[in-house]
């Protein structure tokens, strides 16, 4: 029986999401995999949808990206969404792929996103499939 995946990315930053979705569907298909796609507002909302569908996928990976900007926001978006992603894997024993972004800019996050450089999309997709091997 095939394995199958939920992908749940924030469009916040619409291009740096759609960087990371395309890695993490490249490394998919690679690996002869199911897959959807949910689409989160933000990042925050992201561990809301992976706990809603926890019963009806075998892995998930969280994609998206914060930015630091003036404000403590950053740090409690990206420490909140980062506790919560472990406690529903822990609790759940389902392996969660952490492709959620942190970066200090934007040039940043293109980097880390862009398939011909260092896609954490793909490095996050293909920690959730060695898991659920």
């Amino acid at each position: 029986m095939s394995k199958k995946l939920l992908l749940v990315t924030s469009n916040y930053y619409e291009k740096v999401s759609n960087n990371l979705t395309e890695g993490a569907i490249e490394v998919i298909k690679e690996n002869d995999l199911k897959f959807e796609i949910i689409k989160a507002p933000g990042c925050f909302e992201i561990p809301f949808l992976i706990k809603k569908n926890i019963d009806l996928f075998d892995g998930f990976v969280a994609l998206g990206c914060i930015i630091r900007g003036e404000t403590y926001h950053f740090d409690l978006i990206a420490n909140e969404c980062a506790r919560k992603i472990m406690d529903i894997s822990v609790s759940h024993l389902k392996p969660i792929g952490f492709g959620i972004l942190t970066c200090e800019n934007l040039d940043q996050a293109l980097i880390r996103s862009d398939k011909n450089k260092k896609n954490k999309g793909k490095e996050a997709t293909l920690a959730c499939i060695k898991l659920i091997r």
